[in-house]
């Protein structure tokens, strides 16, 4: 199989980009399609539906053994049958997301709520059919029974400071929502969730890449995350 095309996403980096679609809601993606596919034919009728299956590729899965039970992140370490989750590292590395469909353009289209990093190989788009694939009454296993805190996101005056700058430069981008979407996600690894002391020696500051900004927060405890700067990369 050959890619349509590569998602362009505001997520840089693995660390940071959200584990599943539509979390991140303002997080808005670009797919250019080939040429020789004749996007602007290919495309035809598209535009009538509002979301889209996007088929797509782990292409920065490096794990080449494979294991029949994983460590989902939601589980805080406990493990769980590969097939009941959606762990990147599967035996065929193939991803599967629902994204809202923005506008389609005359080479690719425009979604939001992408769960997907910057470069990643999309085999194939499938239009979704809610009274088709819509099950209402349909239950969702293990993590139903998991406890969701709600976090909250703080600024710094430093990093109020970086992000009214960087908005500025970027007038067309939902900056301050998309770093509050995703840092309530708490992508860290399951590793330093816990020990937001300042005693331990897994408090530490971490750094999500969104667009050319580097986001740079810690965890003051489990329900509240402090974004202490925000760096521009130099283009």
């Amino acid at each position: 199989m050959e890619p349509i095309g590569y998602i362009e996403s505001c997520f840089k980096d693995k660390f940071g980009t959200p584990r599943q679609p539509g979390l991140v809601k303002k997080a808005v993606a670009r797919l250019r399609i080939r040429t020789d596919l004749q996007p602007a034919e290919a495309l035809q009728g598209l535009e009538g539906f509002s979301h889209i299956w996007l088929i797509w590729v782990f292409h920065q899965n490096k794990v080449a053994r494979y294991h029949s039970k994983v460590h989902p992140p939601r589980l805080g370490g406990k493990s769980m049958g590969l097939f009941a989750t959606r762990t990147p590292h599967r035996p065929n590395p193939i991803g599967l997301s629902l994204v809202e469909l923005v506008r389609v353009e005359k080479d690719g289209i425009l979604v939001s709520g992408a769960d997907l990093v910057d470069g990643t190989p999309i085999l194939d788009i499938k239009p979704y059919l809610p009274e088709i694939e819509s099950k209402p009454e349909a239950f969702t296993g293990w993590p139903a029974e998991l406890n969701k805190p709600e976090i909250t996101v703080q600024f710094t005056d430093k990093s109020e400071k970086a992000l009214a700058y960087w908005q500025d430069k970027n007038p067309d981008k939902f900056l301050r929502e998309i770093i509050e979407e995703t840092l309530k996600l708490d992508p860290r690894p399951v590793v330093y969730r816990g020990y937001e002391s300042s005693e331990s020696p897994y408090r530490s500051t971490h750094a999500v890449r969104l667009f050319d900004g580097d986001i740079q927060f810690k965890f003051e405890n489990a329900s509240l995350v402090i974004v202490t700067d925000i760096l521009i990369l130099a283009v």
